[in-house]
């Protein structure tokens, strides 16, 4: 049987503000992808309303547009964080500069879709 106690599981999350090792700066920058990750999928509901408002009010097509477009960043986030992480394949800090690349393009995005939300 496995005990768990309340500071076992605190004690197995880094500080990520001090971070030292290599398993947690990748753990760390998972996390933070984490967070961007969610961020970005709330931006992009909004941004689904405000596209689905512009096909109501004679602005056909924002809908499919805004998909295609996410469909697209998607295919080309992931390949430019492939590459960006290649030098470092199979290094342990492979998974770090992948996440950090991931972040640093998924919170890009989310601006430009706040911009494209605050527009019209």
């Amino acid at each position: 049987m496995l005990v768990l106690f309340p500071g076992t599981l605190a004690a197995q999350t880094p500080d990520c503000t001090a971070a030292v090792t290599q398993q947690d700066m990748n753990q760390c920058a998972g996390s933070s992808l984490d967070q961007a990750d969610a961020e970005l999928n709330q931006t992009y509901a909004q941004a689904l309303d405000k596209a689905r408002y512009m096909d109501a009010n004679a602005k056909a097509g924002a809908e499919d547009a805004l998909r295609t477009a996410q469909r697209a960043w998607i295919s080309f986030r992931d390949a430019a964080c492939t590459l960006e992480a290649l030098p470092f394949e199979g290094g342990s800090i492979q998974s770090m500069i992948y996440s950090g690349c991931m972040d640093r393009l998924t919170r890009a995005r989310t601006e430009d879709l706040t911009i494209f939300i605050g527009q019209f």
